[in-house]
């Protein structure tokens, strides 16, 4: 084929692609040379000398990395006089690292930059290693077959301060000037910002002026990090150990998000303008992106990089513009597999139970959803108030459920899981949800007036009339007790008190929340307990007393304590306590549950009943959205290969599958770019109803979030570089905080 060529590289016959050079026609082949500045991903120069060659007809030792391949060329990589050449360059590359780390035993009793003068052969790992044993360096000292440095080491002596920068840690005494992160950065990047400094012995890579990177124009995307062989460039904090997964530091916010979607991507799309695509994105994982963009605890933003610049990006709220952007597009790549005639059953209708359905239904089986009340969402529906989540976006999304194949009945309630075996249903997912709140454990917690949370929230939502009367006090600190007075507002209360017995540093509910309700008038008790109830003539008298904070508990939180002699009465017309939920046991199911009745399963939820799966809040107590969806998911695999399936429920939406490499010129003060923000309606407008208070970010706030992103991300694009066949592969070893 004209696109063909061939040649022999050590006594084998290679096919190649035409125009490929000599190291990429022996890399296609598996055969190793070895070399330092060359990277897949960059234009090879030839700099390091290891990887030179033999060529039959040709003088000298000519560089792999950049000599042509041609038809009927023969050469040889590993002749007795290549390996001392070898030896001899990397002896040379040797001078400029700190290399007491590659030739010394008892370096534990070294630092990191000590000149090791026993030149003993390689036993193990340096423990001061900013690599700790994934330097690219000490791979080719022991496949070369370097036992002792002959060369003196020129200490640079450059400064060392890693609090000058966030995020990258640069420490150029370690640098070998391979070239790598000038090249990545100017020309992969087309950002420039770091170059070679210098001339002669005197040569650096640094900044223009040797400013900080922050004032030089990068975009912290790291990718320089990523094509640093030694360790010079490194994550902030990071040291590199096997055990842990390369996106955990290199891409936080996809690591974090439960479900896995792929967050970079969707983000870099959406700024870009493509917000079809950036939806396909986010729906190859999850089924409701328009919940998830209001009600999302977002891990993936408490995980994002930018917040060591200033704020981390609006990712939540642009899963919100794009799902309030639908226009279907998505559906024209989704697929459905042919019936296999299975049938599956899910017991209970909230994000696990709906999510697990939804892809058991693509993969071809029956799917019947039980629910026990009169409208389908779980918590979602019943637990989340209409102002946070309007009921128009969670129907929308249910019906998308539903037109996969998904059937639900409401209004069913199941207590017997044989019973659903018996109707012919081969697999059951328990996705029940903790509806139970817990009471307040206090004398008269069970008087007329007083209402637990879960309760309380479900009877507004399915829209039974709720009488709180004018002053109510809500007891908590978590977003069940901020969902709870904000809605007793919206249903007639005038004064609203939330009493939570430690301070605002330590409430879970999360800060946004907080802030909306104190924007509302709801005012905050801090430090103060609850003791007992009584009733007179109709209203409710709560004694309540001081705390103060003591050691910390099981949760980490200090401990609140009781001040002696510190109690009050406060009267009220109703109580509201959100202080838990817990999971209802049903004897019927017959799977192992814990003490707060959670259900047991394994890491494919699975349960200890054979056919039988369980998720959501029944599994873990009270927990978000997300982390739901992300059990279904898991469930939902697990049961198709239970059923004859091979339990890949991923699917490819749209094309677009990488960010742009290229930034080009990055935006003026791009480091200083602050967060947008979500408007809001005023208070007065919202508190007499339950419309939505959020009413989603501007297109070109949304678009400028896009731009803001450190586009982390593309260091999942980088090919690995080539390793020795002995050493472990960089990308399943990686840098943890």
């Amino acid at each position: 084929m004209a696109d063909k060529i061939y040649l022999t590289i050590d006594g084998m016959d290679v096919e190649a692609e035409r125009g490929s050079t000599v190291l990429q026609a022996a890399q296609s082949a598996g055969i190793y040379i070895p070399t330092l500045c060359y990277h897949p991903d960059l234009l090879p120069y030839g700099g390091c000398r290891l990887c030179i060659v033999e060529i039959e007809n040709m003088r000298g030792f000519p560089t792999s990395c950049t000599t042509p391949a041609t038809e009927g060329m023969v050469v040889k990589t590993n002749t007795p006089q290549l390996q001392e050449l070898r030896k001899s360059f990397l002896q040379l590359i040797l001078t400029e690292h700190p290399h007491a780390c590659l030739t010394c035993h008892r370096r534990e009793r070294c630092g990191p930059y000590d000149i090791c003068l026993r030149h003993v052969a390689v036993t193990e790992r340096c423990v001061s290693c900013p690599k700790n044993g994934q330097c690219e360096l000490q791979y080719l000292v022991d496949y070369i077959g370097i036992e002792e440095v002959l060369l003196p080491y020129r200490y640079k002596g450059l400064p060392v301060d890693f609090s000058r920068e966030p995020l990258v840690q640069r420490d150029y005494n370690l640098c070998i000037l391979c070239g790598r992160c000038v090249q990545v950065c100017a020309d992969a990047r087309g950002i420039g910002v770091v170059a070679f400094v210098n001339r002669g012995i005197d040569t650096v890579v640094g900044t223009a002026f040797d400013n900080p990177l922050q004032d030089s124009g990068c975009r912290f995307c790291g990718v320089c990090i990523e094509v640093c062989p030694v360790g010079a460039l490194m994550d902030e904090g990071a040291r590199y150990k096997p055990e842990h997964v390369h996106e955990e530091v290199a891409v936080p916010c996809k690591y974090a998000c439960p479900a896995g979607i792929n967050v970079p991507l969707y983000v870099y799309l959406i700024g870009e303008g493509k917000y079809q695509d950036a939806l396909g994105v986010i729906r190859e994982k999850v089924p409701f992106p328009g919940v998830l963009g209001r009600v999302c605890i977002h891990p993936c933003e408490e995980a994002c990089r930018r917040s060591a610049l200033n704020e981390p990006i609006s990712i939540r709220f642009m899963k919100r513009f794009v799902a309030d952007r639908d226009n279907g597009d998505w559906k024209k790549a989704s697929r459905k597999l042919p019936s296999t005639g299975k049938k599956v059953a899910i017991v209970g209708s909230g994000p696990a139970g709906l999510t697990a359905g939804f892809y058991l239904a693509k993969a071809g089986h029956a799917v019947t959803v039980f629910e026990q009340f009169s409208k389908a969402g779980g918590m979602m529906r019943v637990g989340i108030p209409d102002y946070r989540l309007p009921p128009e976006v969670l129907d929308t999304e249910i019906d998308d459920i539903k037109n996969a194949g998904v059937e639900i009945k409401l209004n069913t309630r199941i207590e017997s899981v044989d019973s659903l075996f018996e109707q012919g249903y081969e697999a059951v997912f328990l996705g029940p949800g903790s509806h139970v709140g817990m009471p307040l454990g206090v004398e008269g917690d069970d008087l007329p007036g007083v209402f637990d949370g879960a309760s309380f929230l479900r009877e507004v939502n399915l829209g039974n009339k709720v009488d709180v009367g004018k002053k109510v006090a809500v007891i908590g600190g978590g977003n069940v007790a901020i969902d709870s007075a904000r809605v007793a507002l919206r249903i007639g209360a005038k004064d609203v008190t939330i009493i939570y017995r430690r301070t605002r540093a330590e409430m879970p509910a999360s800060p946004e929340e907080v802030e909306a309700a104190l924007e509302e008038n709801i005012k905050i008790e801090y430090l103060t307990g609850h003791l007992k109830v009584v009733k007179n003539n109709g209203k409710l008298t709560m004694t309540c007393n001081r705390m103060e904070l003591g050691e910390p508990d099981a949760s980490g939180r200090r401990r609140p304590v009781p001040i002696k002699g510190s109690e009050f009465d406060v009267v009220y017309d109703s109580i509201i306590g959100a202080i838990g939920q817990r999971t209802e046991k049903v004897e019927g199911y017959g799977v192992r549950t814990g003490r707060t009745n959670n259900i047991s399963t394994d890491d494919n939820m699975a349960t200890s009943k054979k056919g039988v799966w369980a998720g959501g809040d029944a599994v873990t107590g009270p927990d978000s959205v997300i982390r739901a969806i992300a059990a279904g998911r898991k469930a939902a695999s697990s049961m198709d290969k239970y059923l004859g399936g091979d339990g890949v429920i991923d699917e490819m939406l749209t094309t677009e599958r990488e960010i742009g490499m290229c930034v080009g010129i990055t935006a003026e003060g791009f480091t200083g770019q602050e967060r947008v923000k979500m408007p809001c309606l005023s208070p007065d407008k919202v508190t007499d109803s339950f419309i939505e208070v959020e009413t989603g970010l501007p297109e070109d706030g949304t678009v400028a979030e896009g731009k803001r992103c450190l586009q982390c991300g593309v260091r999942m694009q980088i090919s690995p570089a080539p390793l020795p066949p002995t050493a472990r592969k960089s990308k399943t070893a990686s840098p943890v905080r």
